[in-house]
This record gives C-alpha cells, structure tokens and sequence, in this order.
C-alpha cells in the first residue's frame, strides 16, 4: 500500500528568533513496508513533543552541536539525525508515540503502540539503530508518554531530588514555572515538603500555579522591573534552591537572593535562545562566599532513575496529588507554529501536536 507522507522540513537555518517561515510541510510516497530481511519499522505517528531546546540544533552553530548527541545540528538538505537514520531528508525528529504500520524487527509488530524518537510528520521509517520501545498506556492518554512519562517528567524529577538534593522546608524558586518541566518540579517541591515560589509570564499562569498546581506563591516577572528586589521580597529568608529554565537576568537575580550553600539546577536557558548577545553575568563573588553549587544536566544522565520515578509519579497522579499540564494543537499544519510559540510564552504546560487519532 501506498500512502503521501507529508512532513515538516527546516528550510533555512535559524539565527535568532524562529520564524513559520524557517519550514516547510513536504510530501512524498511512501510504501508501507519494511524492507525484508531489514531491521527497518513503518510508524503511523500519533503524538510527536515540541521542545525549545530543537531551536539549537536548527541553528547555523552553537557550542551544543559538537557536546552532546541530542544536540547534533540538523541542516536543511541533510539527513537528519543523532542515532539513526530516516527515509526522508531535513526532516526533524523529535520525542513521540506511533503505532506500528510495518516492521523487519522481531521485537515489534504491526498495531504496536511505541514510544521513541519519531519524526515531525504523518509517518516515520526508522532504519538501522533507533531509540523505540513498546508501549503500555497503563491507562493514562497516549500524550502523558510524550510529556509527564517522558523527558519533561524525568528532567523535573531527577533534576529536582539529584541535582538539587533537597531538604524539607527549604526555599524553592522555579522560574519559567507553568512551562512543560516547571510545572512538575514546583508540585514535586511541594509534596516533599519545600515552600515554593514560580515565575510565569502572565496573570492567568500565575494563577494556575497557585490555584491549581499548589505553590505557596507565584508572580508574572513581566510585572517586576527589578527582579533581585522581587525575588527579595517573596523569599526574605533567602532561596535555598533554584531551578532554572531561564538564564540571563533571572538567574543574576537568583544568585543574589541565594543562602548559604544553595544549589541551582541549570535545566535550561530559554531566555538565551534566541539572543546570543543576552548572557547571564551572575556575581561570582557571591557564588565563592554563598559556596553556591550550580549544576547543568541533561536528562539522560539519569536514566538509570526511570523506573523509580515512573512508579512515583503514577502514583501521585492516580492519588490525585500531582496534576499535569498540557498544551495540545492538532495536525501536522501547526508543528510551526507550535515551535515558535514557545519562544513567546505561548504554552501552558507541555507543548504536543496530535498527528493523528489513537
């Protein structure tokens, strides 16, 4: 059988801040079959994730292209991938669930549910090595595989309780908080018993962080025209741990208001983004005397932390005590425009596009 597979391409390296207009939807045919004797997977793909930190591998060139794996630029033209290798060419791949249309590998079938790194289109072919497994919905959507079950879920997890190493009763502060990583790590600050302030960038989120998510406080930074004296005023005793998805100004401000021994889990820099020439210039004078420890990470260095964090946070949300947020748009057409809106506050939660119906 043949199908017209159509796809999201970058067409033009981004410098700055994305455009619609930096991709392209293609298509092509595609015969739903796996070449026999192949190790070769047709997927239909149902759910795919939208992550801000793609923007740096569509990038001309940043540092993080030659550091890490998950970060390996994708040139329009080119091929594009960091561990395998796609039928199609500059198409993007990204975190998603799919079902299986065709498959060569004994360790899938055909209607498998799978969870893995899919591409930005109607269907992937996945070729040689792949990141896929099987999935078992354990009766929660197919999207929290995308968000909560998988890396937004794990970053918020372990780099909460293993980067930040947290005491109860210490002083949280969580900037970029109502987004897909921020929103869990203040709920999970607060069941261990933190007191816990977020940042987000209107009323309305603000809001939902405190009326919805639990934390003891939350303040839109658009509002505060000097950070150091708003982050002075909601914690006077002064913040103990910092979570920070910002960079820049927030984190100079951060700094600052840090006790003693505080501990800064450097998650993300989306403020950095898109302004090479905005860079954080925290006061190292007070970094040497806090003995403050700041710590990048990425998720996959805590993989080996998976099963205990599952199993913790389907508890949490089968007790009710956890809540998630996500943020979906529906159909290929708006992947664009889902991208670029996280670089302007445009989500709530986890941003996901549905491609097509469970």
């Amino acid at each position: 059988m043949e199908v017209i597979n159509r796809y999201v391409t970058v067409e033009t390296q981004i410098n700055g801040e994305p455009k619609e207009s930096n991709f392209e939807i293609k298509s092509t045919p595609l015969v739903l079959s796996a070449e026999p004797g192949s190790n070769d997977v047709v997927l239909k793909n149902l759910y795919v994730s939208i992550d801000p930190y793609q923007i740096n591998r569509l990038k001309a060139y940043t540092l993080t292209q030659k550091t890490s794996g998950y970060a390996t630029a994708i040139t329009p033209g080119q091929a594009t991938c960091w561990l395998f290798y796609f039928y199609f060419y500059s198409v993007i791949d990204a975190y998603g669930v799919a079902k299986v249309v065709a498959s060569e590998n004994p360790e899938f079938e055909k209607d498998d549910l799978v969870v893995g790194m899919i591409t930005w289109g109607e269907y992937s072919v996945l070729k040689g090595q792949y990141m896929l497994r099987k999935l078992d919905p354990m009766g929660f959507p197919l999207s929290y595989h995308v968000g909560i079950f998988a890396f937004s879920g794990l970053t918020a997890y372990a780099g909460f309780f293993e980067v930040c190493k947290p005491k109860k009763g210490e002083k949280v502060f969580v900037s970029a908080a109502s987004g897909s990583v921020g929103h869990l790590v203040g709920q999970y600050a607060k069941q261990f018993g933190c007191y816990v302030v977020g940042c987000a960038g209107s009323k309305e989120k603000v809001a939902l962080l405190k009326d919805k998510l639990g934390f003891d406080d939350a303040f839109n930074y658009k509002d505060e025209p000097d950070l150091k004296s708003a982050l002075e005023k909601y914690f006077p005793e002064g913040i103990d741990i910092y979570f920070d998805n910002v960079g820049a100004e927030m984190l100079e401000a951060a700094v600052s208001n840090m006790n003693t021994f505080g501990r800064i889990a450097a998650c993300g820099v989306i403020s950095e983004y898109t302004d090479s020439g905005k860079r954080a210039a925290p006061n190292m004078l007070e970094i040497v005397y806090k003995r403050i420890t700041i710590r990048g990470f990425l998720t996959a260095d805590f993989m080996n932390l998976y099963p205990d964090f599952l199993s913790a946070t389907v508890d949490h949300l089968r007790t009710g005590t956890l809540h998630t947020l996500e943020d979906i748009s529906t159909g290929l057409e708006s992947i664009p425009q889902a991208f670029v809106g996280l670089f302007h506050g445009g989500n709530v939660g986890k941003k996901i596009v549905k491609l097509a119906d469970e």
